[in-house]
């Protein structure tokens, strides 16, 4: 698939702007702080409806303005799409597919892509927060209803939470608080039916990725350094202890025992009776503290690198290729997968958003290698001179919120090209709205 149109209206520095695309690699480049990331920011958003960079949708509404307008058209094969989404500061957004009114969610799976980000280091380094969130994009991508199953979980998990909470506070009072709670029992039913349907989702994607992020691990890198994701689920508790970087290296036959036990709990019906025997298990100490203590908004994605995990041990090239292997194997399963209602020709777009300048020449030119044959990438880079002289593309220069294809550029009376070149020397913040990171947990789970 690719968009072969965007129209932009008051979202972030842009007020009003249309860009065509072409299928293949399409760059972008520009001085810092002029609409690069915000550009290929919404074209993410269309594929997952949040952003990369804040929690927030407020951020992403142009200042003094009420609401802002994304509309894209896509094609699978020969067959265009229209998508529009309006997102408003404070209130419900709203989407249209083909000029139709439809729910938001509704848009979910029609756009499908790939950005990597400098952001995506906080996926190796940062913490479990950040790596579910990781997980659960890609959820939303492959299967879209799980954006109302993680809803509603969250929902019931917020509520069982205040619960414990109060009766956490009845105890400590001394009050006779018994572990017969009738509605504690409807809250660990529901709780461990979507529970159970997330964790079984994550299990199976992560069983789906981890080839691919051991291959392209290797193929960035050069080298053969033994990169492995496995998934630490709080559903496995009592059951299955998820051995350390060292063991698995050091002891083969572990793999098989890790894939039996993946392959059940990417069971719905399994993960959720496991979760509803631990949550039985576990009420006493879940009153006694006031909080959530199972769910999957206590997992995990372990990475590896050998014998070490990548957490805190991988230098920075290797924090870089890492990310990218992840990233890159996210599109292959992607590329992959030919269900929903939208499927035919799903290959996602890969967005690479200010990735090049932060490679070393050797990253560059595999990298390079890699995308030439994605159906279509966009390429943001600060300076032409970050990305390989193999990188052949459709190219835009971005000043302002204004995009200037380099054809139009280069054919344009030398008056406008001095007045392209008169714009340059002023800036205008792509971020003065977005400071941060998105935070997983604002937006993906409930409170504990």
């Amino acid at each position: 698939m690719y968009i072969s149109d965007i129209a932009l209206a008051d979202f972030r520095n842009y007020e009003r702007e249309v860009v065509s695309f072409s299928p293949g690699i399409n760059i972008l480049t520009g001085k810092n702080g002029q609409g690069k990331t915000n550009l290929v920011e919404a074209v993410a958003y269309l594929a997952t409806l949040g952003s990369h960079r804040v929690s927030s949708d407020n951020a992403l509404v142009r200042q003094s303005a009420n609401a802002a307008v994304i509309q894209a058209r896509t094609y699978r094969g020969t067959s265009p799409t229209t998508v529009q989404v309006e997102i408003y500061a404070g209130r419900a957004n709203r989407a249209r597919i083909n000029r139709a009114p439809a729910k938001p969610a509704d848009i979910v799976g029609i756009v499908r892509c790939v950005l990597f980000a400098p952001e995506d280091l906080g996926i190796i380094r940062a913490e479990p927060a950040i790596r579910r969130a990781f997980l659960d994009d890609l959820m939303i991508q492959l299967r879209p209803r799980m954006a109302g199953v993680r809803a509603e979980y969250n929902k019931v998990l917020q509520q069982r939470a205040a619960l414990l909470r109060s009766l956490s506070s009845a105890a400590k009072q001394g009050q006779n608080v018994s572990l017969e709670n009738p509605v504690l029992d409807i809250f660990d039913a529901q709780l461990a039916k979507l529970g159970g349907e997330i964790t079984a989702a994550r299990a199976e994607i992560v069983r789906q990725l981890r080839p691919f992020v051991a291959e392209y691990y290797n193929l960035v890198s050069g080298t053969q350094s033994g990169a492995r994701i496995d998934y630490k689920a709080s559903a496995n508790s009592g059951f299955f202890s998820l051995p350390g970087p060292e063991r698995i290296s050091a002891e083969p036959e572990l793999a098989a025992a890790i894939t039996n036990n993946d392959a059940e709990l990417a069971q719905p019906a399994r993960a959720t009776q496991r979760l509803q025997q631990l949550l039985q298990e576990r009420r006493a100490q879940e009153i006694e503290r006031g909080q959530n203590l199972v769910g999957p908004q206590r997992d995990d994605l372990q990475l590896s690198l050998g014998q070490l995990p990548a957490k805190g041990y991988a230098s920075h090239g290797e924090s870089w290729s890492y990310a990218l292997a992840l990233r890159l194997a996210e599109w292959q399963v992607l590329r992959a997968d030919d269900s929903g209602e939208w499927s035919g020709d799903g290959e996602p777009i890969l967005i690479l958003d200010d990735v090049f300048a932060e490679l070393d020449g050797h990253r560059r030119r595999r990298l390079a290698e890699l995308v030439a044959s994605a159906g279509q990438v966009m390429i943001t880079a600060a300076v032409g001179d970050d990305l390989p002289a193999t990188l052949q593309g459709k190219t835009f220069r971005i000043h302002a919120g204004r995009v200037h294809p380099e054809s139009e550029i280069e054919t344009n009376s030398a008056p406008v090209t001095n007045r392209a070149a008169a714009r340059s020397e002023g800036t205008q913040s792509e971020g003065t709205r977005s400071e941060g990171t998105r935070s997983e947990g604002t937006r993906s789970e409930g409170g504990e």
